[in-house]
């Protein structure tokens, strides 16, 4: 594969929902969802699935895609991106998008992507999102970020940052703009080799946030702000809504 390979990490052994990668959403396994709307972002030039389960491969072959298996010892879903990309000496960007993303945007990605194409000194990218309630900027399930005056990311965390030191909780989000992170990362193939050979670090560990590796060995992610949202599928009550929605909006 050449150009722009976008690689899903799919895991089959999900702490609160087992098995997600193969759960139905209205006919179809969720991956394919993911795979299907993927490969529909303009900047993408090849889609495929890293997992260390053979059900899982079994089901993207089922409907013509493409999957690689990975050892089940890896550390994340980087990680596994990364061990597929070291058989694809021609990729010059890897993306990694989320395998419990069925509702992903393909402007998504390409927001994500462009920085990258046009500047390749930028290592990393990923993308950001204005929070919008009390709810997303309080629960330490969604990742907040703040970033520098050139879009690059300064901090990750579960807890709501910046702090406005003077103003309650309740009156943050009308004092200033406060972002939440996106689980989808762009990077220089060579770079991510890079990452993946770095050792944890403290920060990450502490907030159980890969990306803070990237920032604590000195590298710099870019930051895209995107007005598209998404809803990963974590939980059996998540999976419930995204079928809603998908039910409702085909």
């Amino acid at each position: 594969m050449k150009g722009t390979i976008a690689v899903i990490p799919a895991r089959y052994a999900s702490e609160r929902l087992p098995g997600k990668p193969l759960a139905d959403i209205g006919g179809k396994p969720m991956i394919q969802h993911v795979v299907e709307r993927t490969a529909r972002a303009e900047r993408i030039d090849g889609v495929c699935v890293a997992t260390d389960d053979e059900r899982i491969a079994a089901a993207v072959r089922a409907f013509g895609g493409t999957a690689f298996m990975t050892p089940v010892a890896l550390r994340s879903g980087s990680d596994r991106v990364a061990h597929v990309a070291r058989s694809m000496p021609d990729a010059v960007l890897i993306v990694n998008v989320q395998g419990d993303e069925p509702l992903i945007a393909p402007g998504m990605i390409d927001e994500a992507v462009a920085p990258l194409q046009k500047d390749p000194s930028i290592v990393a990218g990923t993308v950001v999102r204005e929070i919008a309630t009390d709810e997303e900027l309080l629960n330490p399930a969604t990742v907040k970020v703040v970033l520098d005056r050139d879009g690059f990311c300064l901090y990750f965390s579960r807890s709501p940052i910046p702090h406005v030191r003077d103003l309650p909780e309740a009156a943050w989000r009308s004092s200033t703009t406060l972002y939440k992170h996106i689980g989808l990362y762009v990077y220089q193939r060579t770079f991510l080799l890079t990452y993946a050979s770095l050792p944890q670090t403290p920060l990450e560990r502490a907030e159980k946030l890969e990306q803070l590796r990237i920032l604590e060995h000195g590298y710099r992610i870019r930051a895209v702000v995107t007005k598209h949202d998404t809803i990963p599928v974590d939980t059996p009550a998540d999976l419930d809504r995204v079928r809603t929605l998908m039910a409702n909006h085909p």
